[in-house]
């Protein structure tokens, strides 16, 4: 799919802006520069970048191209960790973009979302993946047969692959939880604080748990 600009159905609508499909080694101005053309209209916009993983630096300066042309974003919606951290990480409203599924029932096996923070004493458990749109406070633990994704802070208890799926993982915008288990290794999450704008994630490596930078892409769920 190629960069597009579809103007508002209507006034008070945003403008959509889709940034086609990532490719390595594309640059991301050449494809707003393509979606936007020489005669898009001004007004907000929202940004669909699908697996687009972009940086701060990459984002800020889209940010201020529509800004300079009277197109302010409102909000954005990445399938990206990198570009999610980034978004977060310069204030800009954004949104996961959830991946097709079969059907309702396969939702709900395959992923439990939950909205808000857990505190001490909650326990979120799912035979799929759980994906925490807050913090997870110390005292609370999530356990999910697959991945265990937080777009917040992770300072609780988190087992991944809790069956013994040692291809699960634990990604988080700050990986600082009390305990990471995944299948039946055991660690405890790292004291200092993450680079500004870096998500994390931790997976089983050579039977131990190992935190680096997310990928670009989320994990097939």
């Amino acid at each position: 799919m190629v960069a597009r600009f579809i103007a508002a159905p209507s006034p008070g609508w945003p403008h959509r802006l889709e940034m086609g499909e990532w490719q390595a080694g594309h640059c991301p101005q050449a494809s707003l520069n393509q979606a936007l053309g020489v005669d898009a209209p001004t007004g907000l916009v929202e940004l669909h970048c699908g697996e687009w993983p972009l940086d701060i630096g990459a984002l800020r300066g889209m940010q201020q191209r529509l800004s300079n042309q009277g197109q302010p974003l409102q909000r954005l919606i990445t399938n990206s960790a990198t570009t999610l951290v980034a978004a977060k990480a310069l204030g800009i409203n954004c949104e996961v973009m959830a991946a097709p599924l079969e059907s309702p029932k396969a939702l709900e096996v395959e992923l439990l979302v939950h909205r808000g923070t857990l505190r001490a004493g909650d326990h979120l458990e799912s035979e799929g993946s759980v994906l925490v749109l807050g913090d997870v406070n110390p005292g609370a633990r999530i356990s999910a047969a697959n991945h265990v994704l937080v777009w917040g802070r992770l300072r609780g208890i988190a087992h991944a692959g809790c069956y013994g799926n040692s291809e699960g993982r634990i990604i988080a915008l700050q990986l600082r939880p009390l305990q990471l288990r995944i299948a039946d290794a055991i660690a405890r999450g790292p004291e200092e604080l993450p680079p500004d704008g870096l998500c994390e994630q931790a997976e089983l490596i050579n039977g131990e748990i190992r935190i680096n930078p997310a990928a670009a892409t989320l994990p097939a769920l």
